[in-house]
């Protein structure tokens, strides 16, 4: 049995904070493992969107009523928490969106169109989301770009000379995940952010697996953009964040025409509003980006440092147990991981295990997990993933093993 290490987080307090913990599952105690989908909310972001849309519910910017300027209030506000949240410079260099896959969208269509060429290529890793593929795709597809991807290794590592190789005169724009969904590499993004300054590109990262595990300081890094989603660091859906250096941002063309993102409009010209607004049409999700403030200075308080040592005990307790098991084979070994676990059970499919262990209460994610070129990698059609969070405990990482084996055995009958 590994020891137990010492940790400063009060874990049962923490979960208390977060209601949906105590639901209970076809008779049992929930035991939510699919933090990478997304996370649960605690209460204080609850209350949060509860309050804004019990006093402070009005449109932004145009209004001169109390209400409006409330809300106008509270969301740039909960911008300038964004802002330090990332470490950026400014709070025009936060724009708001629906989430990672719309920011990654706005910068392959904007900056792409106006970068891309003919004979221009794109680089990304073999580890990505779909949501960092399929934008490059479509705007290689209308730039005439063309789209190059780094490989990765057995254990699920970006293999660095093809990296390097690949970067070159003809690399535009790079565009890297800083943690994997699918196998929890953390890469290493400030090298890669180097290493695509030094080819003349641009640098986007994909940031949606990284923010509620880690520290992250968009300037020590140096990359150009960096995205996220609300809802994977306990805050509500439909909420994003695109980080973008201001001298790109301002040179850029808008993404979407209409409401704030306009200054002044004629029949024969429209002239576009400043940063950040350039890139907000119409009206925001204001209550996302109020809550998604919460929840942001929720983490802080509990410190992104204690977050990441907890989680890797859990992860390193979590991959002892799976590996005593001869029928598990983990994916994913990179040296560096954060809080995700994918693994299959030979001769069971992905599906079945997720069903069965749904039936002891505990929630994994099945499939692909929209990284189909990784399982392609791997040889297989899915995998079965738990993925960790703030709240988890050693007690359900052994339901999941305890799970994982009753798995082994209904299959074995």
């Amino acid at each position: 049995m590994m020891a137990i290490a010492k940790t400063p987080l009060d874990i049962q307090r923490i979960r208390s904070d977060f209601p949906i913990l105590g639901t209970r599952v076809r008779g049992r105690p929930l035991v939510y493992l699919d933090n990478a989908a997304t996370t649960q909310k605690p209460t204080v972001v609850i209350e949060r969107l509860v309050e804004y849309y019990t006093h402070e519910n009005a449109n932004i910017h145009r209004g001169v009523h109390a209400l409006s300027e409330r809300a106008t209030s509270a969301f740039e506000g909960a911008r300038d928490t964004v802002r330090r949240f990332l470490n950026a410079a400014s709070p025009h260099e936060i724009i708001f969106t629906r989430g990672a896959t719309e920011s990654i969208n706005l910068v392959a269509s904007s900056l792409g169109r106006q970068l891309l060429r003919p004979g221009d290529e794109v680089l990304i890793t073999a580890m990505e989301h779909h949501s960092n593929i399929v934008p490059w795709q479509l705007i290689c597809e209308a730039t005439g770009a063309r789209l190059r991807v780094a490989p990765i290794n057995d254990q699920g590592e970006v293999i660095w000379e093809r990296f390097e190789e690949m970067l070159g005169p003809a690399t535009r724009i790079v565009s890297v995940v800083h943690v994997s969904n699918s196998l929890g590499t953390v890469n290493p993004v400030r090298r890669m952010v180097q290493a695509g300054h030094s080819a003349g590109a641009v640098v986007l990262v994909d940031g949606a697996q990284a923010v509620s595990h880690m520290p992250v300081d968009v300037r020590d890094l140096g990359c150009d953009f960096y995205v996220f989603s609300g809802h994977k660091v306990f805050g509500p859906t439909g909420i994003g964040v695109l980080y973008g250096k201001e001298a790109l941002l301002d040179a850029m063309p808008p993404y979407q025409g209409g409401g704030d993102m306009i200054r002044s409009v004629t029949f024969e010209k429209t002239l576009f509003n400043a940063l950040p607004y350039k890139f907000e049409a119409g009206t925001p999700h204001i209550a996302g980006a109020i809550g998604l403030a919460a929840a942001i200075d929720y983490v802080e308080a509990i410190g992104r440092d204690n977050i990441a040592q907890y989680e890797r005990d859990l992860l390193e307790y979590a991959t002892h147990l799976l590996e005593e098991i001869p029928e598990v084979q983990i994916i994913g070994k990179a040296a560096h991981k954060a809080a995700v676990l994918s693994f299959i059970i030979d001769g069971v499919h992905p599906h079945d295990v997720g069903t069965i262990l749904d039936d002891e209460g505990i929630a994994i994610r099945t499939g692909h997990h929209c990284t189909q070129p990784v399982m392609d990698r791997y040889g297989i059609p899915a995998t079965a993933r738990a993925s960790f969070a703030l709240y988890n405990t050693r007690e359900e990482v052994d339901a999941l093993a305890a799970g994982v084996r009753k798995v082994i055995e209904v299959f074995r009958r």
